[in-house]
């Protein structure tokens, strides 16, 4: 007696996303570890000299965190209010913060009370940074101003006032310390020489400016404002080369790879998007939680961290790399691992005799339902819930098979509203779908030369009956409008084809008779 053959499921290839090395890179991460904080984390920087950690601006704190703690190893709370924009000196030594009091603070990492504080401003700030000579500090803020000050002598250099509305970021060149640059709400973006009396260069970005980036040669300037992302070629007086439109909200700040060949914008959408620095094309996306309004990357890419505006700070940590877990494994001691893989690389010999252990076959339900002939039932159970929504598949080939064996007419005949509307309710949802149209199309068929006498006692089965044909007659008349389409390619096709003449001989011609012959066997046509 031949054994039974389970139900044989067909494998239709999946429409995921394509796997690239960026897709593979950005995805080895961890999963976050989260930290909440005491209000929107508005800002982090990363310190630019090992062990690399990284400022968190959130409410009326500064917290410093190292590499791998979730605990903050400094903080600074000397903050009469909304604290802004700290940010690292080149050399990790000293932090500068802007708050909503208007006065700018400079701080010591090693110590907690500020060395110097800047006093200048009418209105709260937001922009600060260091320029490439670490002696100066250079601010934006909501009174139209920015301002350059001298850290030994905590004085006011150069105050310049061309922005009509709030300045909120700004950028210092690494490689000029003369040169900054500042983004405003009033759309425009401004290059300013601490050796000249006014800015030397503007660009329209024609939404707010929220972000600004320099790319490390400094020839590139990256500006983020409304859904927009542009950049600029600043050795070409700040021409506009490419803008991008693939965020839904407000982008709210930018960063660059360590290997400055992707940009990563973060947006209100609560999406972070990847570009690749040729093309300008997204090759990854990362999702979180609520709105985003800060974001940074650890130098070498090891962290990625991210402040949102519910206070959670999210921080994805690098995977180990396969060496490292290869030691870690091998490191671990399985005295019973040896139990396990003994025989396991042994190979038999030619006159060795093989004794197979029968495996035992484990059939699904539905399998076990046909094996003993339960072709309602069967079926039955491949309508059950998880089987319809996530493995439509596994129902169309218990359809299939019942079919096959010429017992499907048996398995949906008997049903009462309830099976039948699951059994509606699936041919409606899966009955376009190109892969299980051809069977759920005779189950249709089926379906209605058996219950046709019913129909109008079920308020139920009667909608989803129209349904069904007003889903069939749509389709019928997609196909049709796309019959023509392919109708009118084909004639183009053959149109813009250039026809080649092909040779052939006399012989072949007159077919197979000579030209005489040929000439000879027409009759002759008489006009009257």
């Amino acid at each position: 007696m031949a054994s039974f053959k389970p139900t044989k499921i067909p494998v239709y290839p999946k429409l995921g996303e394509k796997v690239t090395q960026d897709t593979l890179y950005w995805k080895n991460y961890k999963a976050p570890v989260q930290i909440k904080e005491f209000g929107a984390v508005s800002n982090i920087d990363f310190s630019p000299v090992a062990p690399h950690n990284y400022a968190v601006t959130a409410f009326t704190r500064i917290h410093i965190y190292g590499p791998c703690s979730q605990e903050p190893v400094k903080t600074f709370t000397r903050f009469k209010d909304t604290a802004y924009c700290g940010r690292f000196r080149s050399d990790g030594q000293l932090l500068v913060a802007g708050c909503e009091d208007s006065v700018v603070r400079l701080f010591d990492v090693s110590g907690k009370v500020a060395l110097r504080m800047f006093k200048g401003h009418t209105k709260a700030v937001h922009v600060t940074d260091f320029t490439s000579d670490r002696y100066q500090i250079f601010t934006g803020s909501d009174d139209y101003t920015c301002r350059l000050w001298d850290i030994p002598n905590a004085a006011e250099l150069t105050t310049y006032q061309e922005h009509t509305d709030y300045i909120r970021c700004g950028v210092a060149s690494k490689l000029n310390r003369d040169l900054f640059i500042t983004g405003s709400y009033d759309h425009t973006l401004k290059m300013f020489d601490a050796r000249a009396d006014k800015s030397v260069m503007t660009m329209e970005h024609g939404q707010p400016v929220e972000s600004l980036l320099l790319y490390p040669s400094e020839g590139l300037l990256v500006s983020a404002g409304g859904r927009y992302v542009k950049v600029w070629d600043l050795l070409k007086g700040g021409q506009p080369l490419v803008s991008l439109k693939n965020h839904h909200k407000t982008v709210t700040c930018l960063a660059l790879s360590s290997n400055g060949q992707r940009l990563l914008s973060a947006s209100l959408d609560r999406h972070v998007k990847v570009y690749n620095t040729t093309s300008y094309k997204v090759v990854h996306n990362f999702d979180y939680a609520a709105a985003i309004l800060s974001l940074a990357l650890a130098p070498d890419d090891e962290s990625i961290v991210v402040g949102m505006t519910n206070s959670i700070l999210s921080i994805k940590h690098r995977k180990h790399t396969e060496e490292s877990m290869e030691i870690m494994s091998q490191q671990r001691r399985r005295p019973s691992y040896r139990v396990f893989v003994k025989g396991k690389n042994y190979v038999p010999k030619q006159d060795d005799y093989l004794v197979s252990k029968p495996v035992k076959e484990h059939l699904a339900k539905y399998d076990r339902q046909l094996k003993k002939f339960n072709v309602s039932k069967a079926l039955d159970t491949a309508l059950e819930t998880w089987f319809r929504r996530r493995k439509p598949e596994i129902t169309v080939a218990v359809i299939k098979e019942l079919n096959r064996r010429g017992t499907l007419k048996n398995a949906l005949a008997g049903r009462d509203e309830e099976q039948l509307s699951r059994l509606l309710h699936f041919v409606i949802g899966n009955v376009v779908d190109t892969r299980f149209a051809p069977i759920l199309v005779t189950a249709a068929e089926m379906i209605l030369d058996i219950y046709k006498s019913v129909i109008g006692q079920s308020a139920l089965i009667d909608r989803q009956l129209l349904r069904l044909q007003n889903l069939l007659e749509t389709e019928i008349n997609l196909e049709r409008e796309l019959l023509e389409v392919l109708g009118m390619l084909d004639t183009m096709f053959a149109t813009s084809i250039a026809r080649k003449e092909v040779p052939y001989s006399d012989t072949g011609r007159y077919n197979g008779l000579a030209h005489g012959e040929a000439s000879s066997s027409r009759p002759e046509l008489q006009v009257t």
